[in-house]
Formats: structure tokens, sequence, C-alpha cells
């Protein structure tokens, strides 16, 4: 049995998700990214790298963590790939 079959059988299903979120958010430049899809509906990375403090390359690596975490969603629309808070499962970085 591994470590991860061991924590499902271990923890509620909620707290694994909110830690895989609490991780996701835990660097300020996924902070900023997360404060920048709450204004819109949606933004495409060029949107997003506007700031000077992170660079394109930066921006993909905190997008798929923030993918991973199920907090973005991603519509594919060639050659844009647009990025959408996923608000259901943000709304669970707030526990109770």
């Amino acid at each position: 049995m591994d470590l991860n079959s061991l924590q499902e059988n271990k923890y509620k299903n909620e707290d694994i998700i909110l830690a895989k979120i609490a991780k996701a958010l835990a660097h300020t430049e996924r902070i900023v990214i997360i404060k920048c899809l709450l204004k819109t509906d949606g933004c495409i990375c060029g949107e997003i790298v506007k700031s000077p403090l992170i660079s394109q390359v930066t921006v993909f690596q905190h997008l798929k963590i923030l993918k991973e975490a199920g907090l973005i969603e991603v519509t594919i629309d060639p050659p844009k790939i647009r990025y959408y808070l996923n608000k259901e499962n943000y709304a669970k970085a707030k526990p109770v």
C-alpha cells in the first residue's frame, strides 16, 4: 500500500482536496494569478504575463499547478488558451 492510499483511507476526501488547494495557493505569484482571474471571466496567458514581475515560462508553471489543484479550468480556442477560475473549488479554500 502506497502513501497516497494510506492518506486517502486516513483522511476525509474534502480534507485531501483542501490540502492540495492550500499547497497550490502557497506561493505569492499564484495568489497574484488567482486575483487576476477573480477580476475577469477568464484570460489568456498573455494577459496574466503583463506584470513585469512574472515571466511567461513561470506563469505557465504556476497555471499548471493551479490546474492540477482544481483551482482553474482551461478552454482551448487555437491559438489561444483561456484560463478560468473554478469558483466552486476556490470556495473550498475557505474552510469552515
